[in-house]
């Protein structure tokens, strides 16, 4: 009897240390959101207008010119590895020609990302989804668009949590891609990609579904205020699809618009200051 009650006493004590540690590791995730940035912009690509795009260079010139989010895509080669690109071709942005998936990574790692840009950058490379976490700061937020579903934001998912980046990066993505990277790792946070006909039906959609994050697009209007205050009742910060102007910029961020997407960062990240002062 007494083994019995030393086994029921045992086993209760290892739940309830289970569940001091869940609840630790979600407080400290808590914790290490509020460091992040409440509001500003988020680095289309890295700095696309002045550096190629999706390249180190690119992200580094976005951080530097201070980006409070870096956004970027990721696709699979053809022997599994991620790596960081627009297009499912390598041909706009490289000196090569075809599609990622019939590259393996030695062979995308040959291939030049910079001259299509300028001579300045000639010999720059495609980099690997790695390679652009290692030089991203830990104090911005990291804007993952997945680029097809399959293995993709499963992967994307797993390495983001083996980085220790759970609280700061998210993937842009379909529900279904969602479902399948919650599944494997059930904390990575989600900004829903699945536009609808209407931007209330895709505000709607994206409060059922519990994503953290919605990226409108479209004309800016004063409905974009009557989104972001039912958005934000549900806890789901908000990005925007996208701008480099001034006037539209402000007007977004009045609204109630967290992180609009911006291709220069370069020049608008000395916009942000000012119109915040005026809100």
């Amino acid at each position: 009897m007494k083994l019995i009650l030393f086994f029921a006493l045992a086993l209760c004590l290892f739940f309830f240390d289970n569940e001091i540690s869940h609840a630790q590791t979600l407080s400290s995730k808590t914790e290490e959101q509020n460091l992040l940035p409440d509001r500003g912009f988020c680095a289309h690509r890295g700095a696309m207008v002045t550096h190629p795009e999706n390249t180190i260079v690119a992200f580094k010139a976005a951080v530097e010119a201070g980006a409070q989010m870096v956004e970027m895509d990721v696709w699979l080669t053809k022997d599994g590895k991620m790596v960081i690109m627009h297009d499912k071709t390598v041909d706009r942005t490289t000196n090569g020609s075809g599609r990622i998936s019939d590259f393996t990574l030695d062979e995308i790692k040959k291939l030049d990302a910079g001259s299509w840009k300028s001579q300045d950058f000639q010999g720059e490379k495609v980099p690997t989804f790695k390679e652009a976490l290692d030089i991203l700061p830990r104090n911005i937020w990291i804007n993952v668009h997945i680029k097809g579903e399959g293995e993709t934001p499963v992967m994307v998912a797993k390495k983001l949590q083996e980085e220790n980046r759970l609280n700061q990066a998210f993937l842009a993505c379909s529900e279904k891609a969602a479902k399948a990277a919650k599944e494997f790792v059930p904390g990575i946070l989600i900004c829903n990609m699945e536009r609808q006909d209407s931007n209330w039906d895709y505000v709607n959609s994206t409060i059922k579904m519990k994503a953290d994050f919605i990226q409108l697009k479209g004309e800016v209007t004063p409905d974009f205020a009557d989104y972001t205050r039912a958005l934000k009742k549900n806890g789901i910060r908000i990005n925007y699809f996208g701008t480099d102007s001034p006037e539209e910029l402000k007007q977004l961020l009045e609204y109630g618009v967290d992180f609009p997407l911006v291709n220069d960062i370069a020049h608008t990240s000395g916009y942000l200051e000012t119109i915040l002062e005026g809100l």
